[in-house]
């Protein structure tokens, strides 16, 4: 199984909020996943971004791939992968 680490979509029409989860590559964008590791919230000036280090490292460190959005999320909170 691989292990992606991608957003899903959640909020009102208009107004997303994201989350930032551990999810097989094979379900849908807002189908099953393994465990959530964030939010990202566009709506607010500066964006918000919240993200549990720890078991991002944790996903990295097993295999998981991040996303070209959600590693870019992570490179603007610091988090090295």
């Amino acid at each position: 199984m691989a292990v992606k680490l991608r957003l899903s979509r959640v909020g009102a029409k208009g107004k997303p909020i994201y989350r930032i989860i551990a999810a097989d590559s094979r379900s849908p964008r807002n189908g099953a996943f393994l465990e959530i590791l964030g939010n990202y919230d566009p709506n607010k000036n500066p964006a918000e971004i919240v993200l549990k280090e720890e078991r991002i490292r944790r996903w990295i460190s097993t295999g998981a791939k991040p996303t070209l959005t959600v590693s870019q999320l992570m490179k603007k909170k610091g988090v090295v992968v």
